[in-house]
């Protein structure tokens, strides 16, 4: 049972990494800049509609009619005469992409450019949208309070724009790639761009539909509404018809089911009429639909278009082909050059590998295509997403668990490869975008995860892969207890160290940090069993010679093994000097502590893992944690050293330690005695009599010995705690378990 709870925590911690990450910054980022540029290349480019045309101001238009590339320059008469050949031809609706908020030098071009557009009755003009940043200030010691923008259309030149049917800005966001615009601006009022007006405006024909089907829903809302269309402004009408659906949550899916039982409208009228409703009641902020790299949407050269009169018989067809067309007219370069003079272009996830980038006008002319069909890219819901990425990565962090890693790599692999299709079906067919990097990102972490639990711990750094013979028998035989020595290890600070370094850093440098660790346990007959983070466990444990007759007489108390526990003691200095060997040789150092104790523990196999518990393995990691408390680096216990003579070790007095009940006699292991130079000697045989003399309460003894260790080893840990210790109890008397001292902190 607490196997299946550890397993659920740490798929529910995969499932809420996968959560957190898609609700952060960067997880929308990664999602717009790599995740959705990557399911539409997987889609490519796709026929847009053929209702939307492009007139190209652009660099063959400006030879032919002998102009400067830069539009503001040319003559307001030429547009005034395309306005007329597009009306003529029989265009639904002309959409300028050119600012006309200034008077030209010539005032009869803007009388011609005015009359062409009046004349024509369905020009929509793109006006520019003004930011004004305010501060509201404090009426006692004018500090600014609030800061607030607020967002208003800059005026056109007023003969212009008087002439147009209607006119509205279009924005796109400052960022790097762009993937989306505004429907309606909520810092300007609400204020509608041009493919909401454009959409309205060529759905004009269906007004009166549209206020028949709102009567059945709500008759005091139809009631509301003009009767004609003509009858009120066009920018007030889709205002107005905003607030509605806003206010009304349930109208938009009332006038759909109304829209469904008609009789009376066509299918591409009840289309349209299902577009408006989309359009008044969803979003804002819409995800544009990209058809392809520049000039996918039909594009017609500025001079070209200007020949559509009904006598040029080479053009008859062009000028055919505009009939009842939405035609955008506006600057869209044919190269990147011609992008260089007129900067009115925008990188996408179609901009060429040349540098030509999509032209301001044909993403305008995209939305109103993505509005007209009704095919935004469109976003789960949030709660959809939370859903699906909490999931995954719970079925990825369940199975790194349950499963060998050979077998959670497949799967992972397997099922993101499933989930990867399906986002792409589900974006191909039905323009729905669903997350793709950070369930990859889920897999990758869960995958580092199993390296590093699985491989880095217990096949790299252990030096074995498989199952081992020798610790199957003691499961097998002996029901998995065995006698042995336990050696803890930790590094000290390792918490701060992680916080300040480079993750790739600090990988590497552990890396090496566990290679030094394993060699002196290996060379000394050990075994690493497990590696967590900055600590790990290792065993030495008693070989008994006839399995049988051991089993045979299990009850009788088992011996120590002084071989076993020889081994684990050089195993502890050579491990503390190779450290110190990479110290010396790596920025920042790793102090490590180590503890080391004996006794009976319990050894169990699950998912192919050895694992080590019982009183030992938690008392050798008290024993590593008062390492913190005394300032040495190798602690043990009195089962650790007795009849072993080759060490020279220093006793610290017998501890309470965290957690136990019973006292352990605690040692700090200093070097093999041959090898010991004459100070070790010394400092070992005179804290030995200052601890004789501390524990006889001979406080003053006691210190004379401590300064004395002190003037040779002046930062020496334990002299320093003892003498803190006499000095207390000058003054006070000691506990009732004197001599025994107690640690309180792991």
């Amino acid at each position: 049972m607490v196997r299946w709870l550890k397993y659920f925590f740490l798929g529910t911690l995969t499932g809420l990494l996968g959560v957190i990450l898609y609700l952060s910054p960067a997880g929308l980022w990664l999602e717009e800049r790599v995740g959705l540029n990557t399911l539409f290349h997987l889609r490519g480019a796709i026929d847009a509609p053929a209702d939307v045309v492009v007139i190209a101001i652009d660099q063959p238009s400006a030879s032919q009619l002998n102009l400067s590339i830069k539009p503001r320059l040319w003559p307001r008469s030429l547009h005034a005469q395309l306005i007329t050949q597009l009306a003529e031809a029989g265009a639904s609706a002309i959409i300028f992409d050119l600012i006309f908020d200034t008077p030209s030098d010539i005032p009869e071009q803007d009388e011609a450019l005015a009359n062409a557009i009046k004349a024509a009755g369905r020009v929509v003009l793109v006006e520019r949208l003004d930011y004004e940043d305010s501060a509201l200030l404090n009426q006692h010691d004018d500090a600014i309070q609030h800061h607030y923008i607020r967002e208003g259309a800059a005026q056109l030149l007023p003969l212009v724009a008087d002439a147009a049917k209607a006119h509205a800005p279009f924005i796109l966001p400052k960022v790097e790639r762009v993937h989306h615009y505004w429907t309606f601006k909520s810092n300007a009022g609400d204020i509608p761009t041009v493919p909401v007006v454009v959409l309205q405006l060529y759905a004009s024909a269906l007004y009166g539909d549209f206020v028949r089907l709102l009567n059945l829903s709500n008759p005091e809302l139809a009631a509301q509404l003009p009767a004609q269309m003509d009858e009120a402004d066009i920018e007030d009408l889709i205002l107005t018809l905003r607030n509605m659906f806003v206010s009304s949550p349930q109208l938009a899916s009332q006038l759909k089911e109304n829209l469904d039982r008609d009789n009376r409208l066509k299918v591409e009228e009840k289309r349209v009429m299902r577009s408006l409703l989309e359009l008044y009641s969803g979003d804002q902020i819409r995800y544009l639909n990209f058809y392809g790299p520049p000039r996918s949407i039909k594009t017609i050269p500025y001079y070209q278009a200007l020949q559509l009169d009904a006598d040029n018989r080479n053009h008859q067809s062009e000028r055919e082909n505009l009939k009842d067309k939405i035609v955008f007219v506006g600057f869209s370069g044919t190269s990147q050059s011609e992008q260089d003079i007129v900067r009115d272009d925008y990188p996408t996830v179609f901009s060429s590998p040349d540098g030509l980038y999509i032209s301001g006008v044909e993403i305008t002319a995209t939305a109103f295509a993505n509005l007209l069909e009704n095919k935004p890219i469109r976003p789960l819901s949030t709660a959809g997403n939370l859903s699906i990425l909490f999931l995954f990565g719970f079925a990825i962090g369940l199975s790194a668990q349950i499963l060998t890693t050979r077998k959670t790599i497949v799967l992972s692999l397997l099922l993101l490869s499933i989930y990867t299709f399906i986002a792409y079906a589900f974006f191909k067919n039905a323009m729905i975008w669903l997350p793709l990097i950070i369930p990859v990102a889920l897999v990758v972490f869960t995958l580092m995860l199993v390296w590093a639990l699985k491989v880095l711990a217990l096949e790299e750094f252990i030096g074995k892969s498989g199952p081992d013979e020798k610790l199957d028998a003691i499961i097998e035989k002996y029901r998995g207890v065995f006698s042995g020595t336990c050696l803890t290890t930790d590094i000290a600070s390792y918490t701060t160290l992680a916080e300040t370094m480079n993750p790739s850093t600090l990988e590497k440098l552990m890396t090496e940090y566990r290679a030094a660790l394993k060699n002196p346990i290996v060379q000394h007959h050990g075994r690493v069993m497990d590696t967590t983070g900055d600590s790990s466990l290792s065993i030495w444990n008693k070989e008994s010679e006839n399995l049988h007759a051991a089993k045979l007489l299990g009850w009788i108390k088992k011996t120590q093994n002084p071989a076993d526990r020889s081994h684990a003691c050089k195993a502890a200095l050579d491990l503390n000097a190779a450290i110190t060997r990479f110290n010396i040789r790596n920025n920042p150092p790793l102090p490590t502590r180590i503890g080391l104790h004996s006794g009976d523990m319990s050894l169990n196999k699950s998912d192919g893992i050895y694992r080590v518990t019982g009183d030992v393995v938690n008392t050798a990691n008290r024993i590593q944690g008062a390492n913190k408390i005394l300032k040495t680096s190798i602690l043990l216990s009195g089962d650790v050293i007795e009849g072993l003579d080759d060490f020279l070790i220093r006793p610290m007095g017998s501890f309470f330690l965290p957690g136990r009940i019973k006292p352990v006699e605690l040692f700090e292991l200093v070097a093999y005695r041959q090898s010991a130079n004459k100070q070790q000697l010394w400092l070992c045989e005179t804290f030995a009599n200052a601890l004789d003399a501390y524990q006889l309460k001979k406080w003053h003894e006691a210190s004379q010995y401590f300064h004395e260790i002190l003037s040779t080893f002046p930062s020496d840990g334990p002299t320093h705690y003892f003498l803190s210790l006499c000095a207390k109890y000058q003054n006070e008397s000691p506990a009732a378990h004197w001599p025994i001292l107690r640690i309180d902190s792991k």
